[in-house]
């Protein structure tokens, strides 16, 4: 009988070398950019001891770049946010590593809690603030690096509306 629940396979699969991939050193697809920042997140020796909370604004920090990528680490300390956005031509993942923070768009807003991941496409408005009484932490995954960071009218989301350009 030959169906597809007749193959077995015997043996170590991990030992027929030609049947693996090689490990990648940098990630290419969404899925492995996600992955990128769940690794990342998972080992706080990385990023905890960097972090700064600036109550006069928003704390940044680049971690690590790649080809076509960048990573970045923000704080939030309560009532700090973005204003409406979008993020030029870079796609992206965000991770909420600590904290809370809110997510606003056309469609509503969404509380993000730690562990929290969102991908977004380029063009992709919204508005992120801290909108909880604890400072807040999140990485920030973009590809290609970010360039530009458009700046959306309160309210307007729709690609092609007015905006200004923040060059970062």
């Amino acid at each position: 009988m030959n169906s597809d629940s007749d193959l077995q396979i015997a043996g170590d699969i991990l030992a027929v070398q030609h049947l693996l991939q090689p490990a990648k050193e940098h990630p290419s697809t969404v899925a492995e950019f996600v992955g990128l920042a769940r690794a990342i997140a998972a080992d706080r020796s990385q990023w905890a001891h960097l972090v700064e909370y600036d109550a006069t604004t928003r704390w940044y920090h680049r971690l690590r770049t790649g080809p076509g990528y960048e990573v970045w680490l923000l704080s939030w300390v309560p009532g700090q946010g973005t204003g409406m956005h979008d993020h030029g031509e870079s796609s992206g993942v965000l991770t909420v590593l600590g904290g809370e923070l809110t997510e606003r768009t056309e469609k509503g807003a969404r509380l993000l809690t730690a562990g929290a991941q969102r991908v977004f496409a380029p063009g992709y408005a919204h508005d992120v603030v801290n909108d909880s009484l604890e400072p807040a932490v999140s990485l920030h995954v973009y590809f290609p690096g970010l360039t530009d960071m458009p700046m959306h009218p309160s309210g307007c989301y729709a690609a092609g509306e007015p905006r200004e350009s923040v060059v970062v």
